[in-house]
Parts: structure tokens; sequence; C-alpha cells
């Protein structure tokens, strides 16, 4: 087993933060787009959005093959190739006919690119000693924000130099430099037993994890978290492309800079676990995601954008800490129990706009904060749940140390 912070936990925590920001890189590209595909294709903003809440639906979907399929042969060998095929994707993007197309291909793309994150965490469960999964965890965590700010970042910057084709192009051509740097840093699996797969065995492992409440308590929080926070940023920027604020895609995409709030926050879970438990820095996430998100409703852009990165700070605090949860409180089979907490976290997002659409259209912006906010209330309700029942164990251990 790999320690923590030597010389091959460093190597092997790397490639995973490398495939990680690659994976959002491609993801998040389109999101700055939305208000150009929405006036260029003459869609409402439902169906705009389409191009990234179908992507996400089927990222979730692919965790459903690949975090079982994992378990069987290896995880290795699966992230390298979808990562390869998610970026291959991005450049057929580039040169698609019509919307409709558009989004076909983006279904394909989310599918392979569940490919890394349904087993990313596993085999940090397979390789890294239990003191080294915490820290990992929240650099590829980290890294996940970095991916999703740069492939906005550079989606909005080319989109407004050189059109929407420039930005998958860009985006497709580092992806595969990348992938072949991550092919090179990633080490070969030595913790690894695989089982055979049947069908049978993942679907009652799958059942097992859903009847554990801890990590039911943890699938669910992840998702409706992110249901709130990804479309904030995605109705975000209908709003600011509209008057007063008329931001052009190279602005919209320096938008959501204010990730790096997310970044910081998810480096931090590691030092923050040590002072509380995860389900009270889970809570304490989800607090600071509700404060962000209500300074939003300023007028005033300056503290939109520290509203934004506030909102970040605790979605990202929140996530790290459900994501190790789940990876330290599954009794068998990670790779499915992992792949389970990102299909409840991807159709959070996908769901996100049914959810908050009837808000914006009867509020607007304050419809969708509204939406959002009625939304964190319960998930707030279930990081104190799984707190509670975290005292319960610990009491029940204790108890029955005394008894011995």
């Amino acid at each position: 087993m790999i320690d923590a912070h030597s010389r091959a936990w460093w190597r092997a925590t790397l490639a995973l933060c490398l495939g990680s920001f690659l994976v959002f890189l491609n993801l998040y590209v389109v999101q700055p787009l939305l208000p150009s595909l929405h006036q260029a294709h003459g869609v409402s903003t439902l169906v705009a959005n389409l191009a990234m809440s179908l992507a996400t639906l089927s990222l979730a979907a692919a965790l459903l093959v690949f975090g079982p399929l994992s378990d069987a042969i290896g995880r290795g060998g699966i992230m390298r190739l979808t990562l390869l095929a998610g970026g291959g994707l991005s450049l057929a993007l580039a040169v698609v006919p019509g919307f409709e197309t558009l989004l076909a291909l983006r279904v394909v793309q989310g599918f392979v690119l569940g490919g890394l994150p349904a087993v990313a965490i596993a085999w940090m469960g397979d390789e890294f000693e239990r003191s080294a999964m915490l820290p990992a965890v929240g650099l590829y965590i980290a890294a996940n924000s970095l991916g999703g700010i740069s492939g906005r970042v550079i989606g909005g910057w080319a989109a407004e130099s050189a059109g929407v084709s420039a930005s998958f192009l860009w985006v497709g051509g580092l992806t595969l430099a990348g992938v072949a740097l991550f092919w090179w840093l990633l080490p070969p699996a030595r913790g690894f037993a695989p089982r055979r797969f049947r069908l049978s065995e993942a679907l009652a492992d799958m059942a097992g994890h859903l009847r554990q409440p801890e990590l039911r308590g943890a699938y669910l929080l992840g998702g409706l978290n992110f249901l709130v926070f990804i479309n904030l940023y995605s109705y975000l920027t209908f709003r600011l492309a509209d008057a007063p604020f008329s931001l052009d895609a190279r602005l919209l995409g320096l938008l959501f800079l204010t990730y790096l709030g997310g970044t910081l926050g998810s480096s931090l879970s590691g030092r923050l676990v040590r002072r509380a438990s995860p389900p009270t820095c889970m809570a304490l996430g989800t607090l600071l995601l509700a404060a962000g998100m209500a300074l939003t409703l300023a007028p005033s852009l300056p503290v939109i954008l520290v509203g934004l990165t506030l909102a970040a700070f605790g979605f990202f605090l929140a996530h790290s800490m459900a994501s190790g949860w789940v990876g330290r409180q599954a009794r068998r089979a990670r790779g499915s129990a992992s792949a389970l907490y990102l299909v409840f976290y991807y159709v959070g997002a996908s769901l996100g706009g049914v959810w908050l659409e009837p808000f914006w259209r009867a509020g607007h912006w304050p419809g969708v904060v509204l939406g959002g906010g009625l939304v964190l209330l319960v998930t707030l309700t279930l990081a104190w749940r799984l707190r509670r029942g975290e005292r319960r164990r610990a009491a029940k251990e204790a108890s029955a140390q005394g008894m011995a």
C-alpha cells in the first residue's frame, strides 16, 4: 500500500488529478456557450441547457457500467481509454452540422467521460494506505474544479475569438496531449483483487449500498447539493448575458474563475476533518453554499462574484467530505459504492434544470435562489442525520470496548 506523501503517492495522485482535470475540461467547456447556443439555434433556455444536462445524465449512466466493471477487470485501462475517447469526441464536436447532432455527441461524450470518475477513488482505495486517502481525495476534487474552470474559461475565450467550434478544437487538442502524460504517470495497480463480474452480484452490491444509511445519506446530499450548485452557474449565465450586465461569452467564461474558491475548499478538507467530523464539515459546506447563493441576489457584479466564490468553497468542501466518506464507509465493492455516489451526483446536476426552470420563469433570478434554497434545507437535514448516526456508532463502540 502507498504511504501518504511518498514519491509513489505524489506520482499516482498527480496522474489522477490530471485525469480528473481532463474529464471536467471536456464536460464543462459548453457551459459559457449556452447563451450563444440559445441565440444561434433559436432554442429555449431549457433546451440550450440540454447540452450540459444530457452530458451529465449520460455520465451518470456510465458510472453504473464502469464502476462494477472495474471491480472485475481493473481500473487503469478504463481510465486511459475513456479519456482518449473523450478528447477525440471534443474534436468531433467542432465539426457538427447542427444542434441535434451536437446533443447526440454530447450524450456519447458524457458516457465515455464517466470512466475515470467511476473508478478513480476506488483505485485510491485499492492502492493507498487509509491515512493517504483523504488528502489524495481532496487534491483530486480540487483538480475537478480546476478542470471545470479551465474548460469554461477556454470555451468562452475561444468562442469569442473564433466561434464555438474553436472551443472544442482547443479542448480536444489539450486533452489528447494530457492523456499521453496521464498514461505515463499512472503506476501499475498492485492492490487490486479482481472479482468475476456477475450482473446479479453487481445489483446486489448496489442494493446493499442503498440500504446502508451512512452511504444513502451521503448519496442524496452530494446529488442535491450539485443540483443547486451547477445550475446556479447555468442560469446565472443567462442572467448576466442580459441587460444590465450584457456580458459576452469570453467574460462569462471568466466568471467560472470563482471555482477557485472550490479548489481551496477541497484542498483544505483534509485539514478541516482533523478538527470536526465529516458530517459536520458537510453541514458547514452546505451553509456556506447557501450564504454564497444569497449574495448573488445583489445587483452588483463584484458582490455576485464574491457570492459565487463562497458558494464554490462551500460546495466543494461538502463534496470532498461526502465522496471521501463513501470510500471509507463502504463495506465491500468500493468501485460500485463510489460510482453510485457519482450517479446521484450527476443525476442531480441533470435534473436541476427541470427543478429550477419553473422558478426561473416565475421569478427570474430570485426564483432560482428560492428553488435552490429549498433543496439546501433538505441537504442540511441529511448532514445532521449523518452526524447523529456517527455519534451513535461511536457511543456503541465505546460501550462495547468498556464491556470487553
